[in-house]
């Protein structure tokens, strides 16, 4: 696999132990009710191999552990800090990456990746997905989580002319639209870009649901769960594919 190398500062950024390496529980019990209900059809309900790849501080691992008792979960990251947390929450982590050789497990060695909110942090996705479809088995089961560019608040906001949220134009601070946190995201999908994309990457069966964003403020919380029932108007977006 050759994928791009990051920017000089983007390591440095995402090392800083003041970048939110955790996304809301919503999102991660979802995921892992879905990649459950996918395991038991494919392998019952013991022995797979899923890795948690950019499992951050482990908090989503964690919540996914009770849906996969059996399976033995491991979490994969590349940030030194990010993994001195998971190791408090996870049985299992490795320090890998997409580029310098690739994540550090055989081919198809996987039964299933949880991919969680990691893809619009990264210079170079289709390197990545290249290197996840390698260590996952031919049928093996890839669950992504993104946030949707096109999510209900977001349409509004543009119409408005701000700048849509989860939207960065710079790693230093917020300009032009609502939230606090820079977060270091490289790049939005629509749902019907995402599907595409994970067609387009070798990978076939793809369903997208949706999923509520935790930073929604609490007065809009019950109108964004309720924009779940549209997948490509949903805060986050959940994806299941199969590996080709």
């Amino acid at each position: 696999m050759n994928a791009a190398a990051p920017p000089p500062g983007l390591r440095d950024f995402y090392e800083n132990p003041a970048v939110p390496v955790a996304s809301g529980d919503a999102r991660s019990s979802r995921q892992a009710r879905l990649l459950a209900q996918a395991l038991r059809a494919t392998t019952g309900d013991s022995g797979a191999l899923v890795l948690d790849v950019g499992c951050g501080d482990g908090t989503a691992a964690a919540t996914a552990a009770p849906y996969l008792r059996g399976h033995r979960l491991v979490g994969v990251d590349w940030s030194q800090d990010a993994l001195r947390r998971a190791r408090t929450r996870v049985d299992h982590v490795v320090r890998g990456e997409f580029e310098a050789g690739g994540l550090p497990f055989a081919d198809g060695c996987a039964d299933a990746v949880l991919f969680s909110e990691v893809i619009e942090h990264l210079v170079d996705p289709d390197g990545a997905l290249d290197e996840l479809r390698r260590v996952l088995r031919p049928g093996g089961h890839l669950m992504l989580s993104t946030p949707n560019l096109a999510a209900w608040y977001n349409r509004a906001l543009l119409l408005a002319g701000v700048q849509p949220v989860f939207s960065e134009v710079s790693l230093r601070g917020i300009h032009g639209r609502p939230g606090r946190e820079v977060v270091g995201h490289l790049r939005l999908y629509t749902a019907r870009a995402l599907r595409s994309f994970l067609t387009a990457s070798g990978f076939t069966d793809v369903s997208i649901t949706g999923a509520p964003f935790h930073g929604v403020p609490r007065g809009m919380r019950l109108l964004d769960r309720a924009a779940c029932a549209v997948p490509s108007a949903a805060s986050i977006l959940l994806a299941h594919a199969r590996r080709r």
